[in-house]
């Protein structure tokens, strides 16, 4: 992993913008290029002018001669992205896949790419990736992740090896969001209902006092409620993939299939108003619980 003047990242949203920027930024020295299904358009022209990086007008140009090449893409397109990837991949060519999905979707990436001669690593990201952007903790599986993860550290990144078995790193980030996601949806779907009936001060307060470690009076529903509103899309398409990981060992998913419906439903709901989250900052949860209801 001594030999890496090339990288390519597959999908420049935020992620991966996030990747390239920084990437760029530690070693100006890296060739770093990107692409993306909507190359071309002027906002990712942009995106790619800032972060000091090139374009490629195909995924077959992209992948063509990088050592490293990063998936960032929705969880729905995680597999697809990994077999066209597949098509043009040769040997000794490292295929880092960060996307948020099951374990069995990871190994049928695996599958795809370690057939074309390519290295696969399957990355499990433990937290968001802004504020601590390449400081964000990773969790690395797959034969070569020690490897890769001694390459991506000297790049700045905070990286660690759970196994050499695919899957097992996605299991940990699929299981904990059954939780995290879950507490955004919960708390979206408890404080919108408080509101209505105007007694959402008490309910805060009482479960300030449950929890009073959390900030429950403090900037924590904000938080927990932004995330959705701004990510609410990206969030229900990983929770789709928290469904199929949890049915694929006989697991119930019910609160999980709850937390899809929670997730989208109130992206769905700013979108058919014409809400962007940019037109909520600085956010506040009841005046986007009063837009939407109406008060």
């Amino acid at each position: 992993m001594n030999n890496v003047t090339r990288i390519a990242v597959i999908g420049l949203g935020e992620v991966g913008t996030i990747l390239a920027t920084d990437l760029k930024k530690q070693d100006p020295s890296l060739d770093i290029v990107a692409f993306d299904k909507q190359t071309g358009s002027d906002i990712l022209s942009e995106r790619a002018h800032l972060a000091g990086i090139r374009l490629e007008a195909t995924l077959q140009d992209a992948v063509k001669g990088s050592q490293i090449i990063f998936s960032a893409v929705t969880a729905a397109e995680s597999l697809s992205v990994a077999r066209d990837v597949a098509q043009h991949i040769s040997q000794y060519q490292t295929f880092l896949d960060v996307n948020s999905v099951s374990p069995n979707t990871k190994r049928s990436a695996m599958a795809a790419i370690e057939q074309a001669g390519g290295v696969y690593i399957d990355v499990a990201v433990m937290a968001p990736y802004p504020p601590a952007r390449l400081k964000t903790p990773l969790l690395l599986g797959g034969t070569h992740a020690h490897a890769v993860s001694e390459w991506l550290n000297g790049q700045g990144f905070r990286s660690q090896v759970h196994g050499n078995v695919v899957g097992e790193a996605s299991a940990i980030k699929m299981c904990r969001s059954v939780m995290i996601k879950g507490l955004e949806a919960l708390t979206a779907e408890c404080l919108t209902a408080a509101r209505q009936y105007g007694v959402e001060q008490e309910v805060v307060a009482s479960l300030h006092a449950s929890f009073p470690s959390l900030g429950w009076d403090g900037a924590f529903p904000h938080y927990l409620i932004s995330r959705i509103a701004e990510h609410g899309k990206r969030r229900a398409e990983e929770m789709r993939e928290v469904v199929k990981t949890l049915e694929d060992v006989g697991v119930a998913a019910d609160m999980s299939r709850g937390t899809v419906l929670t997730q989208q439903g109130l992206v769905d709901a700013l979108a058919a108003e014409g809400i962007g989250y940019r037109d909520l900052e600085p956010f506040d949860w009841i005046k986007t619980v009063d837009i939407l209801h109406r008060r």
